[in-house]
C-alpha cells in the first residue's frame, strides 16, 4: 500500500516539471536592441582648440613725465582717433617751467646786446688806435660767451615747451580702449600705463597648442576660426607666428593666426574654436564602452548581418585618446561592433540592431 501512494506522489510532482519544460521550450527567444556601428578606417583627423580675439597691434599709453592726472577722457571700449586727447596731467608746473626759459631767454639776450654794443665800440677804438688790442679781445670774449648764452637759453626755451605738450596723452592711431590703469586725481610716474589702445580693424586669432602638435605647423597653415557662442560666424586663419618656446607650466606654445576678412561678430575679446583636419595613417577607432577585458586579452562583440547574432572577436589595442581606443587589429573594415551593453551579451545571441544606420 506504501508502495502505490509513494508512486503515485512521484508521478504528481513529474507531471507539472513537464508541463514547465514544454511550457519554456514554447516561449520565443528574447532579442535583445543593441547599440553598434559600422566601422571604417579612418585617414583624417580634426585637431580642434580654444582660442580667443585680439588685436594685432595694441599699445599701452603712458605720460613721458610725473605729474597728477586731472583729465582722462575715455573708458573701457572707447574709440579713439589719431591725434585726439585721451588724458591730461597738471600742466601748472610745466606752464612755469616755459616763463622760467623764457625769462632766462630775455635775459641772455640782453646781455648778448650790450655785450654786442661794447664789442663794436671797442673794435672803433681799435681802428683808431685809441684801445689795445687786448680791451677789444675781451670785449669779443665776452659777445660771444653772450651768444652762446642766448642759443642756451634758446634751447631750454625749446625744451621746456616741448615738456608741457608731454602734459597732453594721445593716440598714434585710430583703435578702442581695452584697458585703463589710473585715474583722475592719481599721481602717476612717468612710463606708468593710463589706457591701452588697440587697432580694432586688425584682429588675429591666438591660440595655444600642446607642444607635440605643433611640429607639422608652419607660416601660412590654415584654420577654421568658428565663434564659439555662433558657430555660424566663422573666418579662416593662417599662422604667422609660432612661439619658439613652450609654456614651461602647460607645455603650449602660443600660436598667433591672421584673419582673412574676419566678420563683425569676430569680436575684440571673442572666444573661438580653432581647428584643423590633419591626414593620419588610417586606422579604425571605437568607444571605450566597445571593449570587453576577460582574462587579460581585449575583445568587442561583432554582430552577424545574416543571422543577427553576437560573437566575442579578440582585437588589439594600438592607442587610447580621450574616451576612444585605436584598434592595431583583429577588425576589418565594414564589421558592425557592439557599443553599449557589451557586458550582458552571450556569444550567438540574438540581437536586434537599435541604430541600424549608425557610423562611426
Amino acid at each position: 500500500m506504501k508502495t502505490k501512494l509513494l508512486s503515485l506522489l512521484v508521478l504528481g510532482l513529474a507531471l507539472p516539471l513537464a508541463g514547465c519544460n514544454d511550457k519554456k521550450k514554447d516561449e520565443p527567444e528574447i532579442v535583445r536592441p543593441v547599440l553598434s556601428v559600422v566601422v571604417q578606417p579612418r585617414s583624417d583627423s580634426e585637431q580642434g582648440f580654444v582660442g580667443s580675439i585680439e588685436p594685432r597691434i595694441s599699445a599701452p599709453l603712458s605720460f613721458r613725465l610725473l605729474g597728477r592726472l586731472i583729465a582722462r577722457n575715455v573708458n573701457v571700449s572707447s574709440v579713439v582717433t589719431k591725434g585726439t586727447t585721451i588724458a591730461s596731467l597738471d600742466p601748472t608746473t610745466l606752464q612755469l617751467q616755459v616763463q622760467a626759459a623764457r625769462a632766462d631767454l630775455s635775459s641772455a639776450e640782453a646781455q648778448f646786446s650790450n655785450a654786442a654794443g661794447n664789442e663794436e665800440r671797442q673794435r672803433t677804438l681799435l681802428q683808431s688806435k685809441n684801445t689795445p688790442q687786448s680791451t677789444y679781445d675781451a670785449a669779443l670774449q665776452v659777445r660771444d660767451s653772450a651768444r652762446a648764452g642766448v642759443e642756451q637759453a634758446q634751447a631750454a626755451v625749446a625744451k621746456a615747451e616741448e615738456q608741457l605738450t608731454y602734459s597732453q596723452l594721445f593716440s598714434d592711431f585710430d583703435g578702442v580702449v581695452t584697458s585703463v590703469g589710473a585715474e583722475v586725481g592719481q599721481v602717476v610716474s612717468a612710463g606708468q600705463m593710463v589706457v591701452t589702445v588697440a587697432r580694432s580693424d586688425q584682429r588675429i586669432a591666438v591660440v595655444d597648442i600642446p607642444d607635440q602638435l605643433t611640429s607639422g605647423l608652419t607660416t601660412g597653415t590654415e584654420f577654421n576660426v568658428v565663434l564659439q557662442s555662433a558657430p555660424t560666424v566663422r573666418a579662416v586663419g593662417s599662422v604667422y607666428e609660432i612661439a619658439p618656446q613652450a609654456d614651461a607650466v602647460t607645455r603650449t606654445r602660443r600660436v598667433k593666426l591672421n584673419l582673412a576678412d574676419p566678420p563683425v561678430g569676430l569680436r575684440l575679446g571673442s572666444t573661438v574654436n580653432v581647428s584643423r583636419d590633419v591626414a593620419v595613417k588610417p586606422s579604425i577607432s571605437l568607444p571605450l564602452t566597445a571593449v570587453v577585458e576577460n582574462d587579460g586579452k581585449t575583445s568587442v562583440w561583432t554582430v552577424d548581418p545574416a543571422t543577427s547574432t553576437v560573437a566575442l572577436q579578440a582585437i588589439t589595442v594600438a592607442g587610447k585618446d580621450d574616451g576612444t581606443i585605436i584598434v592595431g587589429g583583429g577588425l576589418t573594415a565594414g564589421a558592425r561592433v557592439v557599443i553599449a551593453g557589451v557586458h550582458s551579451l552571450r556569444p550567438g545571441q540574438k540581437v536586434k540592431i537599435a541604430n541600424a544606420e549608425a557610423q562611426p
